[in-house]
């Protein structure tokens, strides 16, 4: 599959876990998905636009080799110090300008976690929060142009928001992207809805369950492809990880949702 060179306004185009041990999490990742990482440096010089000789930012990118491609898939990050010590998988949506876009995200009643900042010449990003708390992050692309494979064995391939409030999330997600929301013909409009970006289906959101425990917040799920997911499932709890749903099948294919040892919840799926 050629390597991707961007995508549009609206549609998810990177994903990264924070993690407290990032050698562990390599050593996790690779191992399930085959993925091979190199470290994120800082420029050695000022100007450059790309992640060069320099010091050690405590990030790295996860890739995808093969014999004819190589190409970026996902990205790993230290926790901060002073956050939660539990790994996390973040969403990042496309946008033209993260200033502007930050803008929306406060007018439509969502917070800004993190004001808008360059990484190091590859993006402009930031850090938000919808008005139920769910986290996600916005992309103005520089040098980097997120995610370079998709919709293939071992990279992205959904994002997927569970909310208590699809009304809500609906307008909200609306306000800043310029989404349209629909049903699927299988569920009813309550309890899933897709959203699109132009005339592609780019995400979904689903209600979460009475029974969820009132403390466990809204949040985004990460879905990689995996041409076996049962496999997958079985690797993950080698390698210390653990199973929390599936693997099952559906209408949209056979699914697994796994966490990894530090806690990093994410979903695994061979569609149909």
């Amino acid at each position: 599959m050629p390597l991707r060179d961007g995508y549009i306004l609206g549609v998810p185009c990177w994903v990264d876990v924070s993690v407290p041990d990032p050698a562990a999490a390599r050593d996790f990742y690779s191992g399930l998905f085959g993925w091979e990482f190199e470290d994120v440096k800082a420029p050695s010089s000022e100007g450059e636009h790309h992640a060069a000789r320099g010091e050690a930012t405590g990030s790295s990118i996860f890739d995808l080799s093969g014999e004819t491609h190589r190409g970026y898939v996902a990205g790993l990050r230290s926790i901060p110090d002073g956050a939660p010590e539990v790994a996390t998988w973040n969403t990042y949506f496309w946008v033209d300008e993260a200033d502007e876009a930050a803008a929306k995200v406060r007018a439509a009643g969502g917070a800004v976690v993190r004001d808008p900042f360059d990484f190091m010449g590859a993006c402009r990003l930031a850090y938000l929060t919808d008005p139920e708390g769910a986290t996600f992050g916005i992309w103005e692309p520089l040098a980097h142009a997120g995610a370079q494979l998709a919709n293939e064995n071992a990279a992205l391939t959904w994002n997927q928001l569970a909310s208590r409030n699809l009304d809500g999330a609906a307008r909200f997600l609306g306000s800043v992207f310029p989404y349209t929301f629909e049903a699927l013909p299988e569920a009813p409009f309550d309890a899933y809805r897709v959203f699109k970006a132009g005339d592609r289906v780019v995400g979904g959101m689903v209600a979460m369950p009475d029974e969820v425990p009132a403390e466990a917040p809204p949040h985004w799920l990460t879905y990689f492809w995996l041409d076996d997911v049962d496999a997958g499932a079985r690797r993950a709890q080698e390698l210390d990880g653990d199973v929390l749903r599936g693997p099952e099948d559906s209408p949209y294919g056979r699914s697994a949702t796994l966490r990894d040892p530090q806690g990093g919840v994410f979903a695994v799926i061979c569609g149909a």
